[in-house]
């Protein structure tokens, strides 16, 4: 197996679950697995977990489908914009639709009808975001329509926080109040109201009146706090990526490290080279500022970090080819490649590349 790769600690994980189903009892939980479970690796992840959760989220149609061939049984929403030719997989695949709109609803109705199948959906309600759903403003003509479908069952109506990681949460308090106020149509018309769904991580942290009846954990399920947002959960980190020293040697004055020649040592010093790039996920952009754990001991990185290879000064210690090398874990934090790459932790877990074999630990 190649020596750069992903330790995924699935009971971790179960860990994590367990404490945000106690944190929002009695809420269902949706469970975000989308862009290969936020780069854990869903095969390994969904399966493990289904147990322990009420249903699954996606993106995209293609990453429900998988769920299903990989024999996942429990509901699955697809969050992500739909096209209407997509509509017969949703329903071949028995999964739910977010209908984000009068015409993709209706669209729904028209291939649920010619298939001879309910297809289960949710409704999406746009309360500040800006990106799909349809205006809270907007919302009233469109609930109704929904009342009068035949052959597509709305299990649940959602929106979608754009900041409850913030610490002045005026505006994700301004958005639920606005999807408040499209859930009294329920109210008005004496119905019960679908399954109601507006919290994501920051929101289950921070924001307990978003709970409603489902929440929707993505980054906080695999253990990682979004940054600033009260730590309010107990949760860890279930990553761990590892690699080993592929070469060693003394670097001299005056001879500059990799593409560029943007470093070079004041005194001799060891140079060893980690056999992982911007190709696996490894951000060219920490160049000269990221750390790695060498032998249980921090270092940093140094000279331009290549496609495929990247090197570590550790200075006049000893480490030589197949020592173990940490590059997140053990003290090194998705928070830290985010600072040092310019992003968030969100981006820097998706980004791990597929080419990084995922290892899962199981006890």
């Amino acid at each position: 197996m190649r020596p750069t790769y992903l330790e995924v600690n699935l009971p971790q994980l179960r860990k994590n679950m367990k404490a945000i189903r106690a944190h929002v009892v009695p809420a269902k939980v949706m469970t975000m697995v989308k862009a290969n479970a936020y780069g854990h690796g869903v095969d390994g992840v969904a399966p493990f977990i289904e147990l322990y959760v009420d249903c699954f989220g996606v993106a995209i149609l293609e990453e429900g489908i998988h769920l299903r061939e990989l024999g996942i049984t429990k509901p699955i929403l697809v969050a992500g914009g739909t096209l209407p030719e997509q509509i017969p997989a949703f329903i071949e695949n028995d999964l739910t639709l977010t209908a984000s709109s009068s015409e993709l609803l209706a669209s729904a109705e028209a291939a649920a009808e010619s298939a001879k199948r309910k297809l289960t959906a949710h409704l999406k309600i746009d309360t500040g975001m800006e990106r799909v759903g349809v205006h809270y403003y907007e919302a009233e003509s469109f609930l109704e329509q929904s009342l009068k479908l035949k052959h597509v069952e709305i299990e649940g109506i959602y929106t979608h926080l754009a900041n409850s990681e913030a610490r002045d949460l005026t505006h994700a308090r301004l958005q639920f109040e606005r999807f408040q106020e499209v859930l009294h149509f329920y109210e008005k018309h004496s119905l019960p109201a679908p399954i109601r769904h507006m919290a994501n991580s920051g929101a289950v942290l921070q924001f307990p009146e978003s709970h409603m009846d489902m929440v929707r954990p993505g980054l906080m399920f695999y253990g990682v706090y979004p940054a600033g947002v009260a730590q309010t959960v107990d949760i860890a980190s279930a990553l761990t990526w590892r690699s080993k020293v592929a070469y060693s040697k003394i670097t001299r004055p005056g001879h500059p490290v990799s593409y560029g020649s943007l470093w070079q040592a004041d005194a001799e010093a060891r140079i060893v080279t980690i056999p992982c790039g911007y190709a696996d996920g490894y951000f060219r952009r920490m160049t000269n500022q990221a750390q790695v754990i060498v032998n249980g001991k921090k270092y940093p990185q140094v000279g331009r970090i290549c496609m495929d290879q990247f090197m570590v000064n550790v200075g006049d210690d000893e480490a030589q080819v197949g020592d173990e090398v940490i590059l997140l874990g053990d003290g090194i934090e998705a928070h830290d490649l985010a600072e040092w790459t310019g992003t968030n932790e969100y981006e820097v877990l998706t980004n791990i590349s597929a080419r990084v074999p995922r290892v899962y630990v199981t006890e």
